[in-house]
């Protein structure tokens, strides 16, 4: 009998150890957010998304203010739709811009946005109009090696010239 009681208490465990280490992967991998506070959904239109991802944290000088609810394309703007719930504390001018930034230099990628300076503030339904679509390394390489093979071009010299 003293046994089995043992059993029961170490398969508890056991549970309790393998539910926290999955609560721990999810919260790393950002596939679960637990946020009880009332939102607002605004949205935004960019030209490149770059890595954004649906759950992707959107900060204000550094803070999480909100999360990315979802993903779309827009067939008739041929942009990215990004919609956006915002905590009802945090309440921004309705002339406020969003950026598509990256934490680190290969980081995971986030919206950033800036206050504006109207007097009116951004309500559920709004579209953001300001906005910088993400930096994409692969295109900031192939500029830099088609501007360096240019100045290498420029730089050699005429032939038959004396210096």
């Amino acid at each position: 009998m003293q046994a089995s009681r043992h059993d029961a208490w170490v398969g508890f465990f056991v549970l309790l150890g393998g539910a926290a280490l999955l609560f721990l992967a999810l919260k790393a991998g950002n596939l679960l957010s637990l946020n009880f506070d009332a939102t607002y959904q605004v949205s935004a239109r960019f030209d490149n998304i770059g890595g954004l991802k649906p759950n992707a944290a959107v900060k204000s000088a550094g803070v999480v203010v909100g999360r990315v609810e979802s993903i779309s394309f827009d067939d008739k703007t041929f942009q990215a739709k990004v919609v956006i719930n915002l905590t009802k504390g945090a309440l921004f001018p309705k002339d406020s811009s969003a950026k598509i930034l990256t934490s680190g230099l290969l980081g995971e990628q986030y919206i950033g946005l800036e206050p504006g300076a109207d007097e009116k503030n951004l309500a559920g339904g709004d579209v953001i109009k300001q906005t910088q679509s993400a930096v994409v390394l692969e295109n900031l390489i192939g500029q830099f090696i088609n501007s360096k093979a240019a100045d290498m071009g420029s730089a050699a010299p005429a032939s038959g010239s004396k210096p």
